[in-house]
């Protein structure tokens, strides 16, 4: 019964596999539009029942499913600790936090159900294509030490220019205090543009286009180092893939050898069987 449970949960070769699948990627689709649609005040006061029990309806038969995948599972503590183990729970606990006594906190948590969506990755076997994250973490990986170098100038020269910009503006032009000032240099050096503080002195101003033109430099400054990490590994997993078909085609050309001095040695073996007659 086990074994059953599991060819048709985890397993997409049979055909009620299949139709597992294709029911539960269906009922995914329709729970994720049920909680965006509860978003929605005005349409939550006028269908908010329906919903609420559409949604209801969706937890316990993804409470069911999660059950048997943990009855099923070869390994249960694997599969429970799992990346997708975990994201099965997170998509229906947050439903029956409803039921602890009303708190904003709480409802706003329940919106953790569109994580339902992620699920979707493993019904359409996608998992096997996802090789590229796994490249971008291992370029990350490498350039971890230069992005905290990176990062760790960018936030001195930010407190650096923040705490000068409010020596240089004051409390009178909206640079209230140091952190406020920081704020308001981190903002201008992302060029993301904080319009309720404007320097109003030449100086200020002079500081201000600098920060905003170190911005565009220095965005392309992580990207560099993570591309060149990217071309390295590149070079790496090419280097190895040679290597390994130069093993392959060596291993290729001895079994041929073998397989030559194989049939030498039978035709030497069938010469010898006719010879010793007639030489006797």
């Amino acid at each position: 019964m086990k074994k059953q449970i599991r060819r048709v949960i985890f397993g997409y070769r049979t055909k009620l596999g299949k139709r597992f699948d294709i029911i539960l990627m269906i009922a995914i689709s329709l729970s994720v539009i049920v909680v965006i649609l509860d978003s929605d005040k005005e349409i939550d006061q006028k269908y908010g029942s329906i919903l609420h029990i559409a949604e209801w309806i969706f937890t316990i038969l993804f409470t069911i499913e999660y059950g048997l995948r943990i009855y099923s599972a070869p390994h249960r503590r694997k599969y429970i600790f799992s990346f997708m183990g975990i994201v099965d729970l997170l998509s229906i606990i947050p439903t029956y936090f409803l039921l602890l006594p009303s708190n904003v906190t709480i409802h706003v948590l329940s919106d953790i159900r569109i994580i339902r969506l992620v699920r979707v990755f493993r019904i359409l076997k996608l998992t096997p294509y996802l090789k590229g994250s796994h490249t971008m973490q291992i370029a990350l990986k490498s350039s971890r030490p230069k992005i905290v170098v990176f990062l760790l100038s960018i936030m001195i020269m930010v407190t650096v220019l923040g705490s000068l910009m409010y020596v240089i503006e004051g409390q009178g032009n909206g640079f209230e205090n140091i952190p406020k000032s920081i704020y308001w240099a981190i903002v201008t050096l992302t060029t993301v543009g904080y319009g309720n503080v404007i320097p109003v002195t030449a100086i200020g101003q002079f500081i201000s286009a600098f920060i905003m033109i170190l911005g565009y430099a220095i965005i392309a400054v992580p990207t560099g180092i993570v591309s060149a990490e990217f071309a390295r590994n590149k070079k790496e997993y090419s280097e190895e893939n040679n290597i390994e078909k130069t093993i392959k085609s060596i291993e290729n050309k001895l079994k041929e050898i073998e397989n030559k001095i194989d049939k030498f040695n039978y035709f030497y073996l069938y010469l010898m069987i006719s010879i010793c007659p007639i030489l006797l």
